[in-house]
């Protein structure tokens, strides 16, 4: 673990390989996984503000969960996320020639809304837990994603600098940089092979 100002990071985020590969795992982790998109509630009310400017991009399954249970549900764990469609992928997805992809970050590319996505979603695979007196940043490891370790390691792709613009957008480019620097740091003190 490394500690930058009141952050604890997992060296993994520096030493691990990750690049998404959508073509090769059809964006499951929109699909997968038992709640929909960590949100905080900020996000959520957002979502609730920008959701006719939405709706144009979601699926009618999306539109009509959204309709029934709201742009954000609290889970089983008492944490808000995005909705799920019938228990299985989340109320923001659509498909596009055989790709999970994002109605929201569609939205956005289209200029029709000034967010991107979830933060939880822009950092995957870092999730983020928030504890009194200090945030981790953990490495998440999802069967989901061998494609995206196996493609980050033919690359030599750290996961930090995948994350590089999900990082500079949550907690700023002096935060990022620091990252480059434990990165060389830590390279340092390894072994040689």
């Amino acid at each position: 673990m490394i500690q930058i100002d009141d952050r604890v990071v997992s060296s993994e985020i520096l030493t691990q390989k990750f690049c998404c590969d959508t073509a090769s795992c059809k964006g499951l982790c929109c699909v997968d996984g038992l709640s929909g998109a960590p949100l905080t509630r900020p996000e959520a009310d957002k979502l609730v503000d920008l959701l006719p400017a939405i709706k144009p991009f979601l699926s009618i399954q999306g539109l009509r969960t959204i309709e029934r249970y709201g742009a954000a549900v609290t889970d089983s764990d008492g944490d808000l996320v995005t909705p799920l469609i019938e228990g299985r992928e989340c109320a923001f997805a659509i498909f596009e020639r055989g790709i999970t992809c994002c109605a929201i970050e569609k939205a956005w590319i289209s200029k029709s809304i000034d967010f991107q996505k979830p933060i939880s979603c822009h950092l995957y695979p870092i999730r983020v837990k928030e504890y009194t007196t200090f945030t981790a940043l953990n490495y998440d490891v999802w069967k989901v994603c061998d494609p995206a370790r196996l493609l980050g390691e033919k690359l030599e792709l750290p996961v930090y600098r995948f994350l590089k613009d999900a990082i500079e957008r949550a907690y700023g480019k002096e935060f990022y940089n620091q990252l480059e620097e434990a990165s060389k740091l830590l390279s340092a003190r390894q072994p040689d092979s």
